[in-house]
């Protein structure tokens, strides 16, 4: 299976070519419900540290960070967010990050010459 839009039945026919068990898929749901949580803590954690902490704020904008710098970490956070956005079929703020991701890869793509 590739990345373009896949429907339930051909996950799951994916699956019973597996030939994994009901034991297997138990193990295989637990491991994606983990990630899937473990990312949307991590920004929520974000969030919240964001907007109760304006004096670590004032100190990131200290770090006088380079504009490939900054296209770096920009583009960390828009493949988190990518990945959310895929696990919770937002497909609409998927393409939103992918015009942005665009826009990220011109810099580097500028920086890398």
């Amino acid at each position: 299976m590739d990345n373009k839009r896949v429907t339930n039945k051909q996950i799951l026919d994916k699956i019973n070519d597996l030939k994994v068990g009901e034991e297997g898929l138990n193990l295989l749901a637990i491991k994606i419900v983990s990630r899937m949580v473990k990312l949307k803590s991590m920004e929520d954690w974000f969030d919240h540290v964001n907007k109760a902490d304006i004096a670590g704020s004032i100190a990131y904008q200290d770090l006088d960070l380079t504009e490939e710098e900054n296209a770096l970490g920009e583009a960390a956070k828009l493949m988190t967010l990518m990945n959310i956005f895929q696990e919770d079929e937002e497909y609409e703020k998927c393409a939103i990050i992918k015009g942005r991701m665009a826009q990220v890869n011109k810099i580097l793509k500028k920086g890398n010459k």
